[in-house]
């Protein structure tokens, strides 16, 4: 499939596209845990498949766990059985354990159930481009080096920040390759911890990275979508812009609008139904207020895609998704229903 003209398509049609960040509301239609989904290459594969026939979206994706890659360098991860993993502690604290950091090979620890999960997930999903999903860099060596800390390693540390990047963007590379041989059309980076930089320090420890990992996974046959749901995301558009991604994909703390008239009219633009204020605690007519007012505010890019602004939590009610989607749908029914009177 040219991803290229994929792209293309979506924006020339004149229908408003929805593909949120749903994956992990699957183990409700499973009926396993989330430790389960998150250990089982099997359950993986069918979850995306039974959401992807459930809903009218124009790609799937995988599953936003961003404790996997931190957990085959070495990191704690701690689980539980309804919400994703986590990372605790760290495991670089001073150069020396930089220096000493061993890359992992791609299949250590969940890395090879997530690829083979994809992979299988090919196999049933076949009207539609299946996306995989990877931490991005700065995000990787924040969990490494405890997040809590990172920043001021930037500052005061530079150089160790900058071993443990290296490192990380090595491996992402070729976790980010290993998905493409196994067939997946693109994959979402969760950059979200870069969020917290300043333009500068977002340049020099994230954007340059990400270019570097775009430049030698993207092509025609695989984009990479950039997702960031930081708060100070809307000042960093210019240092975003530079990683050459073909489409971006903001959290719910940012403008929509706003982001659309700053981001390149040629590359996709997804969000921002918040995944925690409306999705998991709101009701389906909070959905469907929210819904609709962001497709009337950005109703004149055709490049948007409306979505949630992260993943939508495990447990979130299908009410509240079918809500969303049904909105979305009424929305372009409406639209048709104006053209063609006028």
């Amino acid at each position: 499939m040219n991803m290229y003209k994929w792209i293309q398509r979506i924006m020339s049609e004149e229908q408003t596209k929805a593909l949120p960040i749903l994956s992990f509301p699957s183990v409700q239609l499973l009926f396993v845990t989330v430790r389960e989904l998150v250990s089982d290459s099997n359950l993986q594969a069918m979850g995306m498949k039974f959401l992807a026939d459930k809903y009218d979206m124009p790609a799937s994706v995988s599953f936003m766990d961003l404790s996997v890659e931190a957990e085959a360098f070495g990191a704690k991860t701690i689980y539980a059985a309804d919400e994703v993993p986590t990372i605790m502690g760290n495991v670089v604290s001073n150069e020396v354990e930089a220096e000493n950091l061993r890359v992992p090979a791609v299949g250590e620890e969940r890395t090879g159930i997530c690829v083979d999960g994809v992979k299988k997930a090919l196999k049933l999903i076949t009207d539609r481009p299946v996306f995989a999903g990877c931490i991005g860099p700065f995000s990787l060596t924040g969990r490494l080096m405890d997040v809590n800390e990172v920043m001021l390693y930037c500052y005061e540390e530079p150089k160790m920040v900058h071993t443990v990047l290296r490192k990380a963007t090595d491996f992402i590379i070729d976790y980010i390759l290993e998905y493409k041989k196994a067939g997946a059309h693109g994959i979402i980076l969760a950059e979200p911890l870069a969020g917290i930089l300043s333009p500068a320090l977002m340049q020099e420890f994230s954007s340059d990275y990400v270019k570097e990992i775009v430049e030698k996974t993207q092509d025609a046959s695989f984009i990479v979508i950039y997702h960031n749901c930081g708060n100070d995301v809307g000042r960093l558009t210019k240092e975003i812009v530079t990683t050459g991604c073909k489409a971006y994909h903001f959290g719910d703390a940012v403008d929509m609008k706003e982001m659309l008239q700053k981001m390149p009219a040629d590359c996709l633009v997804m969000g921002n139904v918040s995944p925690s204020k409306y999705f998991r605690n709101g009701t389906p007519n909070m959905v469907k207020n929210a819904t609709i007012k962001l497709l009337e505010s950005c109703r004149e890019y055709s490049n948007f895609i409306i979505s949630s602004g992260c993943d939508i939590p495990p447990l979130t009610e299908f009410d509240n998704i079918d809500a969303f989607f049904n909105t979305v749908k009424a929305y372009n029914y409406k639209n048709r229903l104006m053209e063609m009177i006028k």
